[in-house]
């Protein structure tokens, strides 16, 4: 059975400004937003965490596996005019924002496409929301503020213009990003940086 809302991830228009992305305000199916929120890993410390590091439940591990599949790969890889169906897959979780998380930045060019996957029970904070920016230099000149709560997706297309952040916040803000890649030798390189971020995160406790 699949936790992902296909039919709408199939049918939800991409907008192309300022860079190819989309939104979905619910990507699981029935009551699968609750039920992930409540197995989602205690991760009290900032950054992000391999998914190879942390201990998860079966039902959040197959839900992550699921864009490993054929069909959503080759669902996203039409929204974007890519071929996915070779390139390597990547899963990070984060559960706490730092007050300097959110910075505008755009995503490394090793990355094809990123997928945020959001599971908060809510999210009634005005700051903490990820914005799709028109520039680098500028976090009020957005075109859209999403909203991170039960089960939102949001996707977006690697450009050098893919600008995006949010407004500071600090405290728990669940996220699984997925992303795919331009090839093992990238998998093998961001495994290994984030492999060493997770041993420092135990050691400076």
């Amino acid at each position: 059975m699949s936790q992902l809302a296909i039919d709408q991830l199939s049918q939800v228009e991409v907008k192309t400004s300022p860079f190819p992305h989309f939104y979905l305000e619910q990507s699981l199916v029935s009551d699968e937003a609750i039920t992930l929120i409540e197995e989602f890993p205690p991760l009290q410390k900032g950054g992000s965490f391999n998914i190879k590091d942390v201990k998860t439940s079966e039902r959040l591990h197959h839900f992550i596996q699921q864009f490993d599949s054929t069909e959503v790969r080759q669902i996203l890889g039409k929204k974007f005019d890519l071929d996915l169906s070779d390139k390597p897959m990547m899963a990070t979780l984060r559960g706490y924002s730092r007050a300097k998380d959110g910075r505008i930045h755009t995503d490394s060019k090793s990355k094809l496409i990123t997928v945020l996957i959001y599971l908060n029970e809510e999210w009634p904070a005005p700051t903490g929301r990820l914005r799709i920016l028109r520039s680098g230099n500028d976090m009020e000149d957005f075109t859209d503020e999403l909203i991170p709560g039960p089960g939102s997706l949001v996707a977006f297309k690697v450009t050098d213009n893919c600008w995006h952040g949010y407004p500071s916040y600090e405290g728990k803000r669940q996220s699984i990003q997925i992303n795919f890649l331009t090839g093992d030798r990238a998998k093998n390189k961001h495994q290994f940086f984030h492999g060493i971020s997770a041993k420092l995160k135990s050691i400076f406790r």
